[in-house]
């Protein structure tokens, strides 16, 4: 079915450009609040193809294919940030409620026009500079110190489209794009951790707990939450900061705000690292975690629903991303599923129904209970069983 059909009694239909298993995942909470979702799918193979019967086939940056799934929709909000500008501001001109909005959403588009921002509102970020070229990278390492991390302002995600350099002349053939690059000095961190928040149209707010993110090579690959040995001072200012940044971008939905945790002394306990604007990695542990999960309440922030309550349900919560391993070996995930939800009843197992890639994330396990090393180990064995390390 291509085009959406709402729900008798007036219930909205909201559509979501991009079909990835962020979309996918809003499917369920969709049906519970009784609205009906349509999503803009990269192919008949997307993820959320498969759960979503309306899912009618485009591009992000296909103007007209946007446009005339938008023409369907109460509301229109994001499976991913890589939205054309021209396409969104096309879709303001059209009268079609966005959110977030263009003009908050540039923010986690562009890490330019972020970094600007927050050091505009006084919010600590790693020392940062525009870098157009060898010779302005080399000035910024000789004052900050090498190695820098070096950053493509828009398009990267789960480690692509960042670089550690240690000369200059290592980037150069990112500049030979001729696009501006962001500089930033390497940050000696403690842990890295993540604020979720969501905000209605109306200006309502909440904030989940903190959360430690554990990331490998660039992706994440288990949140902790709440983080543990989290200074309560600490985990107040980051809840304050993030909604802070979230009133005054003026961002509707979810947004994850990822930091880095820095050893106490006389600078900031934290600086910023990311912004994303839709439900994010950091927050998948929510689905069995809290009252209310990311996806549920970015559903009810974007069409100006009462919030729900972010409480927790268990002491601890782990989410451990499952990611692909040898698709010869261990493509069939149905009987590993199987054999894990016999072995472990509790264990929540959430797969993305994508075909098995190595290194590609395929889906997600949440444990909880009351202690964090059981927990934590029940988790590990679990993604670890279905992506083929184990085999018992």
């Amino acid at each position: 079915m291509d085009r959406p059909l709402p729900a008798p009694g007036g219930f909205p239909i909201v559509g979501i450009v991009g079909g990835g298993q962020l979309a996918r995942m809003c499917a369920g909470p969709a049906v519970e609040l009784g609205i009906t979702l349509s999503v803009l799918a990269e192919s008949t193979q997307a993820a959320a193809a498969f759960a979503i019967p309306s899912a009618p086939v485009g591009a992000a940056d296909d103007l007209e294919a946007v446009r005339a799934f938008a023409r369907d929709c109460d509301v229109v909000t994001f499976d991913h940030e890589q939205v054309p500008r021209d396409v969104l501001a096309a879709l303001v001109a059209d009268g079609v409620t966005v959110h977030p909005s263009p003009e908050a959403l540039v923010h986690a588009q562009d890490k330019l026009v972020m970094r600007n921002r927050l050091s505009q509102m006084g919010i600590p970020c790693p020392a940062w500079a525009q870098v157009d070229d060898v010779a302005a990278l080399r000035a910024f390492g000789e004052a900050h110190g090498w190695p820098v991390v070096l950053k493509t302002p828009r398009g990267g995600y789960d480690g692509k489209g960042v670089r550690v350099v240690r000369t200059a002349d290592e980037a150069a053939d990112w500049f030979a794009h001729g696009e501006p690059l962001l500089a930033e000095k390497s940050v000696d961190f403690v842990r890295e951790l993540a604020v979720l928040v969501a905000r209605s149209p109306s200006g309502q707010a909440s904030v989940w707990p903190v959360v430690h993110t554990v990331q490998t090579d660039g992706i994440c690959t288990s949140v902790v939450a709440p983080a543990a040995d989290l200074d309560e001072e600490l985990a107040g200012e980051l809840a304050a900061t993030g909604l802070r940044i979230a009133g005054e971008l003026g961002v509707t939905g979810v947004m994850a705000v990822e930091v880095f945790e820095l050893a106490a002394g006389d600078g900031p306990a934290y600086v910023v690292n990311e912004l994303a604007m839709r439900p994010h990695n950091s927050g998948h542990w929510t689905q069995d975690g809290s009252v209310t999960s990311q996806f549920e309440q970015h559903l009810r922030a974007v069409l100006d629903l009462p919030l729900g309550a972010v409480t927790p349900r268990s002491s601890w919560t782990v989410m451990t991303n499952v990611l692909g391993g040898d698709p010869e070996r261990h493509g069939q995930l149905y009987p590993t599923y199987k054999h894990l939800m016999a072995r472990d009843p509790a264990l929540r197992i959430h797969l993305y129904g994508k075909s098995v890639r190595p290194g590609r994330k395929i889906g997600h396990v949440n444990t909880y209970g009351t202690d964090l090393a059981e927990v934590t180990a029940r988790g590990r064995h679990a993604a670890d069983y279905l992506q083929g390390v184990i085999d018992e």
